[in-house]
């Protein structure tokens, strides 16, 4: 590893790290207190990135503890995001500027990348990213939320990393890809899931819900097909991120 401090990451789960993951060489992982930590290489560039599980109070956690280990010179909060207006499409990626919580605190984000280098990419958006305590599923209160936050995503994560890294004086940035957009209805079984802090807790929910709703098996595999493919998006921009910013 370089002298240099590590660029920290943080993941709510492993599917959305999971490319990342892949592009990393040299990897060493740790598993304490809740959550995973992995540490490698990535394009010559040092990262440490954790996987705290879902939620708020679980993300904060993480952040702290990375920060008292590997002093990062920066931290990204990473991962997916649920659409809140119509110019996001599946797989598109916001890096936020601004954050908010669905209990109205604020907090801004310093951007460092240029924007002309935003502009080049593709699906890529600047805007505010909400961050709230249970997964949003229907599009009539994404919409709801969207309008009465002037946000443009919705996540569980991100605001209480943020907060943590300004309590700490850390530099934070946020980037989301969003796996299901403003008009898609998520299936009923999705927060249950989310909830489980094992993958074994996972399986056994999934197992639960293919029982009481077989139709769920289907609607488990797309969320799976599409969360791989997101993971893959996210980690080619944090991969271009990492080249520009900190």
């Amino acid at each position: 590893m370089s002298p240099f401090l590590p660029f920290g990451v943080v993941f709510a789960l492993e599917i959305e790290s999971g490319g990342l993951e892949d592009r990393m060489t040299d990897v060493v992982t740790t598993r304490a207190h809740g959550f995973v930590v992995r540490q490698g290489s990535l394009k010559k560039h040092d990262v440490v990135l954790v996987i705290s599980g879902a939620g708020r109070a679980a993300a904060a956690k993480a952040t702290e503890a990375m920060i008292d280990a590997h002093r990062p010179e920066c931290v990204l909060s990473a991962g997916f995001a649920g659409g809140l207006s119509d110019a996001l499409k599946r797989h598109d990626i916001l890096m936020a500027d601004r954050l908010a919580d669905t209990a109205g605190n604020r907090l801004s984000v310093d951007l460092k990348v240029d924007p002309a280098s935003l502009s080049r990419r593709p699906g890529v958006h600047v805007g505010r990213l909400l961050t709230a305590d249970r997964v949003i599923r229907r599009p009539d209160e994404k919409r709801s939320l969207g309008r009465r936050h002037e946000a443009m995503a919705i996540d569980l994560e991100t605001f209480a990393v943020a907060e943590v890294c300004r309590r700490r004086e850390v530099p934070f940035l946020a980037v989301r890809v969003i796996n299901d957009t403003v008009d898609e209805e998520l299936p009923p079984d999705v927060g249950h899931l989310l909830a489980q802090k094992t993958l074994s807790g996972r399986l056994g929910a999934a197992v639960g819900s293919v029982w009481r709703r077989p139709g769920s098996f289907k609607d488990m595999y797309r969320l799976r097909e599409n969360a791989l493919l997101a993971s893959e998006r996210l980690a080619e921009f944090i991969t271009f991120l990492r080249q520009q910013i900190c």
